[in-house]
């Protein structure tokens, strides 16, 4: 099969503005391979996530990790953490394993492998190299009005009109 398309643009850049934070990690880097050990061939783990600089206002956070370049209308939604609350400013590498791994109050969302935890990276075979935005989302709300079962895409909705501010980071994977 042909996999030939042309390159799905920044997610982000479709939304309205919001200003920028800190994201970093010890595991991945923007525009760096993203390690065997997040991939749905490797260990599955979610990466480590260190964020700082955040609006003042923030209450909460939301953590997702989104593919543009999956061969689908639509991306691929690998992960998404909400009601992270408002005092966290790391995951530890693996923290997207389930919700007893998350800080309290906080909890996972169904990914779109059907899972409530982190997908690791799983591109076709032979395509190019896709990227995987991973994002934190400094929240003005404490707690969104979600459910563990909504669609990411009905989250990301909602999140859009309780986002500050935002900060990512951007490995790519091939297989």
């Amino acid at each position: 099969m042909n996999l030939d398309r042309p390159p799905a643009p920044d997610p982000y850049c479709l939304l309205p503005p919001v200003p920028s934070f800190p994201l970093t990690s010890a595991d991945v880097a923007d525009g760096k391979a993203l390690p065997y050990a997040h991939t749905l061939d490797g260990a599955d783990l979610s990466p480590q996530l260190s964020w700082s600089g955040f609006p003042a206002a923030t209450r909460s956070f939301v953590i997702s990790c989104f593919d543009p370049d999956a061969p689908t209308p639509s991306g691929f939604w690998h992960w998404t953490a909400v009601n992270i609350p408002g005092a966290t400013t790391e995951l530890v590498t693996g923290a997207g394993t389930g919700d007893e791994t998350l800080p309290p109050g906080a909890f996972h969302i169904r990914n779109d492998f059907g899972t409530h935890a982190y997908g690791g990276a799983a591109p076709p075979a032979g395509d190019r190299d896709h990227r995987y935005y991973f994002a934190v989302h400094a929240v003005g709300v404490e707690r969104l009005d979600l459910t563990p079962d909504v669609t990411p895409a009905a989250a990301a909705f909602t999140l859009l009109f309780h986002t500050l501010a935002r900060g990512i980071v951007v490995p790519v994977y091939s297989r």
